[in-house]
């Protein structure tokens, strides 16, 4: 069971990055009332059940790469993150697709989605669901309710409750480091320079962090250093808020289903716990079965390497576009 005090204490996904329009996050649609039922956990590992707690709070379209989630997770680093989406795949909860896309200007390109469903699913129903029983484009969103609630936000986010959470960041400076001790008329002045980071995603520890990191050992003027420093390190903006038009790639065809252990695509039927047969033969060798397993297993083994190797590199342009559109 996983350790409830680290599912409480996972980030808020309001931060998370978006992906490009096309890429990301695809919630799979529920069963009837499932959307007012807790989603429970806790039959996983305890690193699987915290990552699926946060990836089941990030709304649609959120970046899915295990570059972006080993970010915002700050027990684990990428290749855990990336064991721990084989392990929820395997699971059922996970799905990695691609689909070809038109770009607009007569041009196609790949486009990479993962869906995700809260219930775990066989492989029979997503074998179903990905070869069009239920059409991929119109899957509705579950609504994302857990146990484990996530913590308080206000919802909508105004200006005022953006200031009001900034002035309430400086005051609480001094507490924590009393170099940066600002007083009333300081924390009003500096409140506007603080503002921007909060709209940009930043949360009162992530500002206290960056205001307080590397201080010298001495300062002179609070206010000035903290302004200075507001300043100088505002986060750019997010991708999200500087494309916020842009259009949703048209498909031309079916989505195909990725294997979770080499990334080779095929046809929905051909997974079976989200593995190629390639690979579910090869992972029946490590069986007692009999000598041709040994024997093809090294084989197995190399050409999975060889397809992951291609697929990370990916050495042609077209291929080093898509891996940039999809970051």
């Amino acid at each position: 069971m996983a350790d409830e005090n680290s599912i409480a204490a996972l980030p808020a996904p309001a931060a998370h990055p978006l992906a490009n329009p096309g890429y990301g996050k695809r919630t799979a649609p529920a069963e009837p009332g499932a959307a007012f039922q807790p989603v429970d956990f806790s039959h996983l590992p305890a690193r699987e059940a915290y990552i699926a707690a946060y990836v089941h709070r990030l709304p649609e379209g959120a970046a899915m790469d295990v570059k972006s989630l080993a970010k915002a997770l700050p027990l684990y680093g990428q290749q855990a993150v990336r064991s721990a989406l084989n392990f929820l795949s395997r699971a059922g909860h996970l799905h990695r697709v691609r689909g070809l896309a038109a770009t607009g200007d007569g041009g196609t390109r790949w486009v990479f989605r993962t869906f995700w469903s809260g219930t775990a699913r066989d492989s029979a129903w997503w074998a179903g669901f990905l070869g069009g029983d239920v059409a991929v484009e119109a899957a509705a969103p579950v609504e994302a309710t857990s146990e484990v609630a996530p913590p308080s936000e206000p919802a909508p986010t105004t200006p005022e409750m953006h200031r009001a959470t900034a002035y309430q960041t400086l005051a609480r400076l001094g507490r924590v480091e009393p170099r940066l001790a600002l007083s009333d008329a300081d924390c009003h002045a500096l409140t506007d320079l603080a503002v921007p980071w909060l709209e940009r995603g930043a949360s009162p520890v992530s500002l206290t962090k960056a205001l307080t990191a590397g201080l010298p050992d001495a300062v002179h003027a609070p206010r000035g250093f903290v302004a200075r420093r507001l300043r100088d390190k505002l986060p750019p903006m997010p991708m999200s808020q500087l494309t916020p038009d842009a259009p949703e790639p048209r498909l031309l065809g079916r989505l195909m289903p990725e294997c979770t252990e080499c990334g080779v695509p095929g046809r929905p039927a051909a997974f079976v716990g989200g593995l190629c047969q390639g690979c579910r033969t090869a992972a029946s060798s490590h069986s007692p079965q009999g000598a041709v397993h040994q024997v093809t297993a090294p084989a197995a083994t190399l050409a999975r390497e060889a397809v992951r190797a291609v697929r990370d590199h990916r050495n042609p342009a077209n291929y080093r576009r898509d891996t940039a559109l999809q970051q």
